[in-house]
């Protein structure tokens, strides 16, 4: 069964679903306030996120910790998320987006 990924205004879902309708219907079971904005089938049926691509480094601070305080003071929406995080950070606008999405999809 394929991995969707589907974008609300405040989330990013992945979720196992035969179509996309099965995909929509995952959605409004559980965010039944949400509406999709986008709907992508994933090429595999897994999900991989790249520490490295996000900047995520050993060293200074950590943008997990970070990008989880700033979705909690933005109330899970995500482009005033990105937007602390840019604050708190100076990290540039699409490195700060892959971190705030990353986090939301491991559950913040």
């Amino acid at each position: 069964m394929p991995l969707f990924e589907i974008e609300t205004q405040a989330h990013i879902v992945i979720a196992y679903a035969d179509d996309e309708t099965q995909a929509k219907a995952v959605l409004a079971e559980n965010y039944p306030r949400e509406n999709p904005i986008r709907i992508s089938k994933r090429p595999r049926n897994l999900w991989v996120i790249s520490k490295a691509a996000l900047g995520i480094t050993p060293e200074g601070i950590d943008p997990c910790n970070t990008a989880r305080d700033c979705l909690a003071k933005a109330a899970g929406d995500k482009v005033h998320a990105i937007r602390l995080y840019m604050q708190e950070t100076g990290t540039d606008l699409e490195q700060a987006r892959k971190i705030i999405e990353s986090n939301m999809v491991l559950g913040w």
